[in-house]
């Protein structure tokens, strides 16, 4: 569910971003969008991994908010890196849309958006939270 909720927050974010500075999130002409794309799977990927591994304890820390949201972010800059260096052939154009993935703020929307999110499972972990449940649907039918 927070995974989900990432990914719609991170898509919001860095379309507000790029609306809010009148400016794509990757200004590479001639780029496509396949580095985008294939860097936000994979920083969805490693926010689902990181918190998986986070909320796995019976009582999970919310320390382990950074590490996810660092792991998400970190996770997308270098593959977007790695995913423009695969298309175009050229390094320095693959240090040009990390730079500006950093520079831009869309690395800070990546890192944000995870920590909210990953805040969000591991609150759900710690309450031990599940689907709303009516006066009505007890566990035992015998005792009201």
């Amino acid at each position: 569910m927070t995974t989900i909720g990432f990914f719609a927050l991170t898509v919001f974010g860095l379309g507000a971003l790029s609306i809010a500075t009148d400016a794509d999130v990757i200004a590479v002409p001639g780029l496509g969008q396949a580095p985008g794309i294939v860097g936000m799977v994979a920083a969805v990927a490693v926010f689902a991994g990181v918190l998986w591994l986070a909320v796995r304890i019976a009582r999970p820390r919310f320390r382990s908010v950074w590490t996810i949201a660092l792991a998400a972010a970190l996770a997308h800059l270098l593959v977007v890196g790695i995913a423009a260096l695969v298309v175009r052939g050229e390094f320095v154009t693959a240090l040009a849309v990390m730079g500006g993935l950093i520079t831009g703020g869309a690395s800070l929307v990546v890192l944000v958006t995870a920590a909210v999110a990953g805040w969000a499972g591991v609150a759900l972990r710690r309450t031990r939270a599940s689907r709303p449940r009516w006066p009505w649907e007890k566990d035992d039918p015998d005792h009201p």
